[in-house]
């Protein structure tokens, strides 16, 4: 069995400890807020995303089809090679090259709808935060004295500076 001196005892409890170390950090930053967010935002935007494609595939374009004459947008294509074909399926069947641009506009259909719904969606925390910053605007707990113009408590009946009396004012009194 080997033997394991020193320098070898202070090496590995220093990497334990190193690791140990690491792993600490790692832990504080992966239970932070904003990268637990960070994670729920993006399984949520997945989730968002099948029912933007089921919105653009099933609600949106049927009706769009049906108007310009029973078309389907995802059977619009060019064949980049020779030969003909009837539908998209039947061309990547055979391995023709296409130029799906049906495809492609119904991509674009899914991208205008997710930024929109985007955009309303941080309009609204936008508001949201505004609301909560704005603080009530709370009442001076100071006023001017009259004849030295220090800063003196709005109860003061008299200023600490100049001695002058001055009348207390309450909430509803405002001074002059």
């Amino acid at each position: 069995m080997p033997t394991i001196y020193g320098q070898e005892v202070l090496l590995i409890c220093g990497i334990i400890f190193l690791m140990k170390s690491v792993l600490k950090e790692f832990k504080t930053f992966a239970l932070k807020g904003s990268v637990l967010d960070l994670a729920i935002g993006i399984i949520i935007g997945a989730a968002f995303n099948s029912v933007v494609r089921s919105m653009v595939d099933d609600v949106i374009m049927p009706p769009i089809g049906f108007l310009i004459g029973e078309v389907d947008f995802r059977e619009f294509f060019i064949v980049l090679g020779p030969g003909e074909y009837e539908t998209l399926s039947d061309a990547q069947a055979v391995g023709a090259a296409t130029l799906n641009y049906g495809v492609f506009i119904n991509a674009i259909i899914s991208f205008l709808i997710t930024a929109i719904a985007v955009f309303f969606l941080v309009k609204a925390i936008n508001t949201m935060r505004e609301r909560k910053e704005k603080k009530p605007e709370t009442t001076a707990t100071t006023r001017p004295c009259p004849f030295c113009f220090t800063d003196i408590l709005r109860k003061a009946t008299r200023c600490p500076n100049c001695t002058s009396k001055v009348d207390a004012l309450d909430d509803k009194k405002e001074a002059v």
